[in-house]
């Protein structure tokens, strides 16, 4: 099973910036264990929220031909906890990118709250220099990642495309 930790993009500037939004319910089971009578949305989550949007935001960068895996938690410091009936935003940046690997910086709001600062390094696996073999579909942006991404990108060109 593969669980999306984000709900849509909310914008994306190929190989610069993205920004999504997840709104955290009672309906998340994890919920209901993470604490008994005060739920809240556990840290390792909104990290894996945030490399999912960085993630997604470096893999697309490359035309998604690359498999991006996380490689390191560089940053993730954070400032307060979200509870559900909140809509978090994450907002990544690239920082660097090369054809064995990428860093993003990130920031997690709720409204102008800060929530979080989640920094993260990307491993291109393809291009791993212990000479592993992968296999060659690409396991980590299924369709299901890649359709996150058309609708944002595909109303970023047609709003630029009014403006002209």
């Amino acid at each position: 099973m593969r669980w999306i930790w984000i709900d849509k993009f909310v914008a994306f500037e190929s190989g610069k910036s993205a920004s999504a939004i997840k709104n955290v319910t009672l309906a998340e089971e994890h919920l209901h264990d993470h604490f008994p009578g005060f739920p809240m949305m556990p840290e390792t989550l909104m990290i894996e929220a945030m490399a999912q949007t960085a993630g997604i935001l470096v893999g697309q960068a490359m035309d998604f031909k690359e498999k991006v895996i996380l490689a390191k938690i560089r940053k993730a410091v954070f400032h307060d906890f979200v509870r559900p009936g909140d809509t978090i935003r994450l907002d990544a940046q690239i920082e660097s990118i090369t054809q064995e690997a990428a860093g993003t910086t990130g920031r997690i709001t709720r409204g102008e709250q800060p929530i979080a600062e989640v920094d993260l390094m990307f491993s291109h696996i393809d291009q791993n220099l212990a000479g592993k073999a992968f296999p060659k579909e690409n396991f980590v942006f299924t369709g299901m990642f890649e359709s996150l991404v058309r609708d944002v990108i595909a109303g970023g060109a047609a709003a630029e495309a009014e403006r002209r």
